[in-house]
């Protein structure tokens, strides 16, 4: 079971797009894909048919259930999503760094019962952006084809690498994707530097601006299902195939649990000071 963690902390960069549709690509697929959505905004949520849910992330945050108890079904065949949670928003700090060891202690119990696991990150790098990082594997990085956005990659960057030296060592840049690439010779040249500075890691699949995707929430159905034809199913399938290729996504018997590290010692205290760095997240 792979575990991504679907981030960029600035607004606009495609990220839930990329959960959604890659999530629904993968489905089509015939893979087991489980969306996470701690966007407190809940727009994954919303564009995947779910609304007023009873329960979502903040039972597993606060430990009332587990993560496998609070799968909703979907509009994408294949994939299911534990809801956002609006209650994950809090006013005072001293609860922030509980929030974000919660849902590190709810991954580590998740059982490998997915091909694989997109956490959809807020747009933001304070407490609900920095506990996807610690929890996940893997991070995917969308990219807005705009110079811009690229500035914003730094930030994210310096934000995982103290993740990889205080909490999760584990933890690895695995895709960087650009996203809204038009034709213009800008958006060119944003993609060829994102190619040039991510030689290992930038995907060859490149996901085109498309006035299908921007219809898509409004229907409550993923690209695959809402415009099946378009260039920008087209693209998400792409970038499933290549970010998660089949010998990449084998199911996991149902029977068998994950299997995590120890936990880091003084993993509480080390949280607190990594968010503290980051401003503690509020907008």
């Amino acid at each position: 079971m792979r575990t991504v963690a679907v981030a960029n902390h600035k607004g606009g960069s495609a990220k839930t797009t990329t959960t959604v549709n890659l999530a629904a690509a993968l489905g089509e697929a015939g893979c087991r894909v489980l969306v996470i959505d701690m966007d407190p905004q809940g727009s994954a949520t919303s564009w995947l048919g779910v609304d007023d849910a009873d329960y979502g992330v903040v039972d597993a945050v606060l430990g009332r259930a587990g993560l496998a108890q609070l799968v909703h079904e979907t509009t994408a065949p294949g994939v299911g999503i534990v809801p956002a949670s609006p209650q994950l928003v809090t006013a005072h700090a001293a609860d922030e760094t509980e929030i974000a060891l919660g849902f590190i202690r709810a991954m580590e119990r998740l059982p490998a019962i997915w091909d694989m696991v997109l956490v959809d990150c807020p747009p933001s790098l304070g407490y609900l952006g920095v506990a996807p990082l610690a929890a996940c594997q893997e991070a995917l990085v969308p990219v807005e084809a705009h110079v811009l956005a690229m500035a914003g990659m730094t930030s994210l960057l310096e934000t995982m690498a103290r993740i990889q030296v205080k909490l999760n060592p584990g933890l690895r840049l695995s895709g960087v994707l650009a996203c809204r690439v038009n034709r213009t010779a800008h958006a060119r040249a944003v993609a060829e530097r994102l190619g040039q500075r991510f030689p290992e890691t930038f995907l060859r699949t490149q996901v085109r601006e498309s006035i299908r995707l921007a219809e898509a929430p409004s229907f409550r159905l993923p690209i695959t299902q809402y415009a099946p034809a378009s260039a920008g199913a087209e693209d998400y399938r792409a970038v499933a195939a290549e970010f998660a290729p089949a010998d990449r996504t084998r199911a996991v018997p149902p029977t068998v649990q994950v299997v995590m590290p120890p936990p880091v010692r003084d993993v509480t205290s080390r949280l607190g000071r990594l968010i503290g760095v980051r401003g503690a997240g509020r907008r």
